[in-house]
């Protein structure tokens, strides 16, 4: 017979659920309709004069070839750190899978990243790639490679992306790796007893029965890219060389903070959340019809 918890009084659920409630609409709900109202609004940078100007600021914004452009980079920036850290995590959780020597250690090590914070991880990736200075600088100016981060917008491009790839991919190898040990192990011996050889049986079993995890990573790391890779940006080229590496969110912190344009910073806010909004409204409609519960 099924055992069950029953609490007395209507008013304990509603007790339990008000902190995780308190938290939401104060720490979210509230600072997203400020931005909202504020983003019809034009006022100097010390809040002294207010002015209502309705969509002026959205309309300004998509006149702007530095807006446009930031939008191309953020799909670039986002789609390569999306591919690079999903990629490498499952790679790295296939062999973590395995049973090999120090697996344990092997896991660790791979799990150290994820708490390294934003900023950290950018100063790190900025000394190995440093022109003058940087450990991997040298060694590709050894092979003639000319590696200039400071003034080729490409380099710098591919530098905060493996950065910020290399942040994340910690996190989503704990994921794939937990969603490879719940595969049951006799559904990967009776297609190897069939014949199946290794790279098959990933591909036609192993990889389809992860697709629910694939398809929440994949989600997570989107909503990483767009937001959270501010620190990296800012600590490593500072939306540089010639705004090559400025994405929508560094771009918001750059017009609001270092700008002074508060309306236009939250009409860009505006515009970002409801970008991400959609793309996951996307991935949910179209993606998770591939996926396998």
């Amino acid at each position: 017979m099924e055992k069950r918890s029953v609490f007395g009084g209507r008013a304990l659920p509603y007790a339990l659920l008000a902190p995780q409630i308190a938290v939401t609409l104060i720490f979210f709900y509230w600072p997203a309709s400020q931005a909202i109202w504020q983003s019809f609004l034009v006022e100097d940078a010390f809040g002294l004069s207010t002015e209502f100007v309705w969509f002026d600021n959205y309309r300004d914004l998509f006149t702007r070839p530095d807006y446009i452009r930031a939008v191309v980079t953020t799909l670039v920036f986002s789609s390569a750190v999306t591919f690079l850290s999903l990629s490498i995590a499952l790679l790295l959780a296939t062999q973590a899978d395995k049973q090999i020597r120090g697996a344990t250690a092997y896991r660790t090590l791979l799990i150290w990243p994820y708490a390294v914070a934003p900023a950290v991880a950018g100063v790190l990736w900025v000394f190995m790639f440093q022109p003058s200075l940087g450990i991997i600088s040298r060694g590709m100016r050894d092979t003639g490679f000319d590696w200039n981060p400071l003034l080729n917008g490409n380099h710098a491009m591919i530098m905060v992306v493996l950065a910020a790839a290399w942040k994340q991919i910690s996190y989503n190898f704990l994921f794939f790796l937990a969603g490879l040990q719940a595969i049951p192990r006799s559904v990967i011996e009776a297609a190897a007893i069939d014949g199946a050889r290794p790279v098959r049986r990933f591909w036609t079993i192993t990889f389809p029965l992860l697709s629910p995890t694939t398809f929440f990573l994949l989600v997570v790391n989107i909503v990483y890219a767009f937001f959270d890779t501010l620190g990296v940006i800012d600590t490593m080229t500072s939306g540089g060389p010639s705004q090559a590496t400025t994405t929508l969110v560094y771009k918001v912190y750059a017009d609001g903070k270092l700008g002074g344009d508060l309306g236009g910073s939250a009409a860009q806010s505006v515009i970002l959340m409801i970008i991400v909004i959609a793309l996951t409204a996307i991935q949910f409609r179209y993606v998770e019809r591939r996926v396998t519960y």
